[in-house]
């Protein structure tokens, strides 16, 4: 005949101890955590940057003109907004900041080969990333929020209120958990990753 033991299944003490060591692991797993999830969307608001600086690069080249990318403040989680717009030099156009005829969203630019149905501005909302109050963003130098990009995708030295960096700023209660990043701009165009918070020969600093 099969007699039970006596210690199968778990006593009161067991059971005790592994409820508090599942609650120590919970105590130390959950802020950790909140930092590890807030340091993966800090790299995809990074992400959502760089895919617009990345397109309008891309769009000069495709359609040989100028191009540039305008951010603006979304209001809604105080991080922003980006559009690419292109333009056709002519005549009457020389394709400057604050000068009509560069495309929109509802429309091409006015000298676009295509007419009617050419190139429209594409747009990209920041309203779902994180709120600035936890990855603060800000323009270097300040104030700055557009690149213009020549023909073959080099950066428009002409405009001296260009953006060259994107800082985004860890803020908040993960300030001290969260790796702060940056967005740079080179001449050529092309967007690197660099760290704000390094400086000197360090192949992660950012740009002077």
């Amino acid at each position: 005949m099969y007699r039970v033991g006596r210690h199968a299944g778990f006593t009161l003490v067991e059971l005790m101890v592994t409820i508090a060591v599942f609650g120590i692991m919970l105590a130390i797993g959950i802020p950790n955590a909140g930092g590890w999830l807030l340091a993966n969307r800090a790299r995809g608001v990074g992400e959502f940057y760089a895919e617009g600086f990345g397109m309008a690069r891309r769009e000069a080249i495709a359609h040989n003109t100028a191009s540039r990318i305008s951010l603006t403040p979304n209001t809604d989680s105080g991080q922003l907004d980006w559009q690419v717009d292109l333009c056709y030099p002519g005549a009457d156009t020389q394709c400057l900041p604050g000068q009509e005829g560069w495309s929109t969203t509802d429309a091409p630019a006015a000298n676009d080969p295509l007419g009617a149905g050419g190139y429209r501005s594409v747009f990209r909302s920041a309203g779902s990333l994180p709120s600035a109050e936890q990855l603060r963003p800000s323009a270097r130098p300040d104030g700055a929020s557009q690149v213009y990009y020549t023909a073959l995708g080099w950066v428009n030295t002409a405009f001296a209120e260009r953006l060259a960096q994107l800082r985004l700023t860890p803020a908040g209660k993960y300030a001290n958990d969260t790796p702060a990043l940056a967005l740079s701009i080179t001449l050529a165009g092309m967007v690197t990753q660099c760290d704000p918070t390094v400086s000197g020969p360090d192949s992660r600093a950012c740009p002077p």
